[in-house]
């Protein structure tokens, strides 16, 4: 099973910057790890870039797509399109539990349009989204 994580905006900052939200781990490091403990071949890719994001996720030939669009979850109607027209499934994955945090993040553009949300477990939102996929 091939699977591609796709982080957005600023999520290249994880461990970082807000800590008692995010952690203090780096997510390249968590990466490291998922890798080494997954039977699932993993690829992963971030940008702070919409239309990049965009390129990504129709570009992939992977079997699933796990997704954290960050803060482009609650404004982008492009992404949305296109995770709806893509083929390869996707699994929305977020850090935060975005329902415990400011109003204007309780709505998620992509929800209705994935396969599966998963929120609110930190990092290992990431592992519940690969365990989806295997299972």
């Amino acid at each position: 099973m091939r699977l591609l994580i796709i982080n957005g905006p600023n999520l290249n900052l994880i461990g970082q910057r807000e800590n008692e939200i995010y952690g203090n781990q780096s997510f390249e490091d968590y990466f490291d790890g998922l890798k080494s403990r997954s039977s699932a071949e993993l690829s992963y890719f971030q940008s702070n870039v919409e239309g990049e994001l965009i390129n990504a996720l129709q570009n992939s030939d992977h079997d699933g797509i796990i997704f954290n669009a960050g803060g482009y979850t609650h404004t982008s109607v492009a992404l949305r399109d296109c995770v709806k027209a893509i083929k390869v499934p996707v699994v929305e994955v977020h850090i935060s539990n975005i329902s415990d945090r400011e109003e204007f993040r309780h709505t998620s553009l992509l929800s209705p349009v994935v396969a599966g949300c998963i929120f609110g477990f930190g990092l290992v939102s990431y592992d519940l989204g690969v365990d989806y996929f295997l299972k």
